[in-house]
């Protein structure tokens, strides 16, 4: 049954997708509030904001690599579970690279970098709710196809701009299912504790995008911080929340 429910929110949100309009990319996305320059870094804040994301994504990786049997059975029921969040956290590196880059100059080509990366971490994510909640064998099989349908949402993105007809709905549709994924997460069986962290996982990404939505009102209170600069912060907390219930969960006996 828990296979069949994300399947139909798949088919759900591709329905939706495909009813609407194509969703141009508006350029004055990449006018972002905070234009401060400082130690010779253009959009200081925004870019150095991504700092986080390459903490935790490496403090993710010298986690798992830390893992020796038996304690895999403390946080992984199966060795081959650890892969895609292994993914997740090389992700995050490369999400701290490629925003860094798109926020040094921000325009359409440096923002296919910035994307990419975040396609790949979205994706393992669903492989590694599937893998946990539903069937390992299943979740390592469709993860190589969850992965090429994330990256090609990007492509598809950047295609549509390049030929003056920019569409962004398959690029919402990959983030968007994801999001409702770690939401589905809270009502699949686990077996581990802290089953409810994905819960705040989503959380942190729903907040996220807040920030981002008001990233000039924010900005506009004091001249102190703008609403993207906390938008990266509050999205490596969402990474930091996986680490964290990686850390700690157990195995239900």
């Amino acid at each position: 049954m828990s296979r069949w429910l994300l399947l139909i929110v798949a088919a759900v949100v591709a329905i939706v997708t495909l009813s609407l309009h194509p969703i141009p990319q508006p350029l004055s996305y990449h006018n972002f509030a905070d234009h401060r320059r400082w130690l010779a870094i253009p959009n200081f804040g925004d870019v150095v904001s991504n700092v986080p994301f390459a903490i935790v994504g490496l403090w993710g990786l010298a986690f798992i690599a830390t893992l020796k049997p038996p304690n895999y059975g403390n946080h992984f029921a199966d060795q081959s579970e650890r892969w895609p969040y292994v993914v997740v956290f090389f992700g995050l590196i490369l999400t701290a690279f490629g925003s860094s880059y798109y926020h040094l100059a921000p325009d359409n080509e440096r923002l296919v970098w910035d994307r990419l990366p975040m396609t790949i971490v979205f994706m393992s994510m669903v492989a590694a709710i599937i893998v946990e909640r539903i069937s390992l064998r299943a979740g390592l099989l469709f993860w190589p196809l969850l992965l090429v349908r994330g990256i090609a949402s990007v492509e598809q993105w950047h295609y549509s701009e390049v030929h003056g007809h920019g569409d962004l709905r398959f690029y919402a549709a990959v983030q968007i299912y994801s999001a409702l994924v770690l939401l589905l997460a809270l009502f699949l069986p686990s077996k581990y504790t802290h089953a409810s962290d994905f819960g705040v996982v989503a959380g942190f990404y729903v907040v996220a995008k807040i920030l981002e939505s008001i990233d000039k009102t924010i900005f506009s209170v004091g001249h102190i911080v703008s609403g993207h600069t906390l938008k990266h912060i509050a999205a490596a907390g969402a990474g930091y929340w996986i680490l964290r219930m990686l850390q700690k969960r157990k195995l239900v006996n």
